[in-house]
């Protein structure tokens, strides 16, 4: 089987070819770091760590470099005398990383801050101008632009014309050929933080957003990579100019260019300029992290998610029904007996190599827990091995195995040994009342268990309880 992904520069799925099977290599657009993170952006990190988490299993290394753009209009925007925008930059930064870590997404391999990468930057700058496909801006501004007419394959990320574009509003026109024209170098502003500056052949300035990527892929991956990534909201501009800027300077640049779709709300994209944000650090106050990762995992990673209530609440129960059965088949089965270095089912394989189909992925390992049930329920337990074992290795690949030391950190131990207490303390009444045949109150005492959402198992070796799922 062959893992396909859809490339939006082909609009279409094609096979997954890597230039070195040994290391595969993917560069994902990371954050904006004017403010914290909200919930879309989690969403988006979480997309390429289930792909990267994918690509590790079916094909082994995996080097992944998600940037952190530290100098940009809206960061120097959000600064303020009391906290610079270099300070302010690396707080939210530390946010940023926070909520990744908070829902599983693992570390990248590398991830720069594009203020470290600013001779890299100019590097490229100087070689676009020397190919003839930038100028400097002849005001003394210190700006410099892309040409975007020098380079015929502008467009062709989004499918656009240049003539039907918008000009680009992310530098001054005031130096520029055409108004599609877009900054590489910004000139130093009078208005601007005096420390938020680099010297350069063309004066003194800072990066424009586009070429940050350019350079920092560049220099963590090679002229030419495997995987680009990101939101779906990046395409245009943003991506559109990296694949110009770069290409324009000889680079192979990405092969395969992977979208992943935004959250919505009520239709729209939830986004900081709208105003329609719900905040990373406020859904994980709400939710248990792991409910979050599986909520906003159950859609394809192409498709706008519209969270609701109803999500947490489906993604809560989900979650309950893979950690009811995983806990009663492991107080009947040998972990070791669990088979859990065989090979992935034959369907789940196919549902991530199809375009990563987690929600297809999710059914079979739903559909593998109902199997396991019905066979525990017929003592089958060397069968029912075989699910146990294939329930463990799926949801170990996709981060969400709730039994997972990651999952469960110290006070949530401490929460489930109090819980236990109390359980343990209220079976032991209920079955000294049976002991004295009082069966009133042992109703009452199974009653008020079942009403706390707890169920109860008598089984040869004595009660067991779970939390409904």
């Amino acid at each position: 089987m062959t893992l396909r992904l859809y490339d939006t520069r082909a609009q279409q799925l094609r096979d997954f070819v890597p230039l070195d099977p040994e290391n595969i290599t993917m560069y994902v657009c990371g954050p904006t770091v004017q403010s914290g993170p909200h919930i879309g952006h989690v969403r988006a990190a979480l997309s390429f760590d289930l792909l990267r988490r994918w690509l590790q299993y079916s094909l082994g290394r995996v080097t992944l470099v998600r940037n952190v753009t530290d100098i940009d209009d809206k960061v120097l925007a959000n600064g303020t005398d009391a906290e610079p925008w270099w300070s302010l930059a690396y707080r939210m930064e530390q946010e940023f990383t926070a909520a990744y870590a908070g829902v599983g997404i693992l570390a990248p391999t590398y991830e720069p801050r594009a203020t470290g990468s600013i001779p890299q930057m100019q590097e490229l700058i100087q070689a676009l101008i020397e190919r003839g496909h930038a100028y400097a801006a002849g005001d003394d501004s210190g700006d410099v632009y892309f040409d975007v007419r020098s380079w015929p394959a502008y467009g062709e990320l989004t499918r656009q014309s240049v003539d039907a574009m918008e000009a680009a509003a992310d530098a001054d026109p005031r130096g520029k050929r055409t108004p599609q024209d877009f900054a590489l170098w910004k000139g130093a502003k009078p208005e601007e933080p005096a420390d938020a500056v680099w010297n350069s052949p063309w004066g003194q300035g800072r990066p424009g957003w586009h070429i940050e990527c350019s350079a920092m892929s560049r220099r963590y991956l090679g002229t030419e990579f495997d995987i680009h990534g990101g939101g779906l909201d990046l395409r245009f501009p943003h991506h559109e100019n990296e694949l110009a800027q770069s290409t324009a300077a000889g680079d192979g640049f990405a092969r395969y260019w992977v979208h992943n779709g935004l959250v919505t709300v009520d239709g729209q994209k939830m986004s900081k300029s709208l105003g329609n944000f719900t905040l990373a650090s406020d859904v994980l106050a709400a939710h248990d992290p792991l409910v979050v990762r599986y909520a906003l995992a159950a859609a394809h990673y192409r498709s706008s998610l519209d969270l609701t209530e109803s999500s947490w609440a489906e993604a809560e129960a989900a979650l309950g029904r893979i950690r009811t059965f995983l806990e009663r088949a492991l107080r009947l089965i040998e972990p070791a007996s669990a088979a859990t270095d065989e090979m992935l089912p034959d369907e789940f394989i196919e549902a991530m190599d199809d375009d990563l189909s987690v929600p297809r992925a999710l059914a079979v390992i739903h559909g593998a827990i109902r199997s396991g049930n019905a066979l525990l329920d017929a003592g089958e337990l060397a069968r029912a091995s075989r699910d146990v074992g294939d329930v463990i290795r799926m949801t170990d690949v996709l981060g969400i195995n709730p039994l997972s030391p990651e999952w469960r950190g110290a006070e949530s131990d401490a929460d489930a040994s109090a819980l236990d207490a109390l359980v343990r303390t209220m079976i032991d009444q209920r079955a000294q009342a049976r002991a004295d045949k009082d069966w009133a109150a042992a109703d009452r005492i199974r009653d008020a268990i079942a009403a706390a959402g707890i169920t109860l198992e008598d089984t040869p070796d004595g009660t067991h309880w779970s939390i409904d799922g």
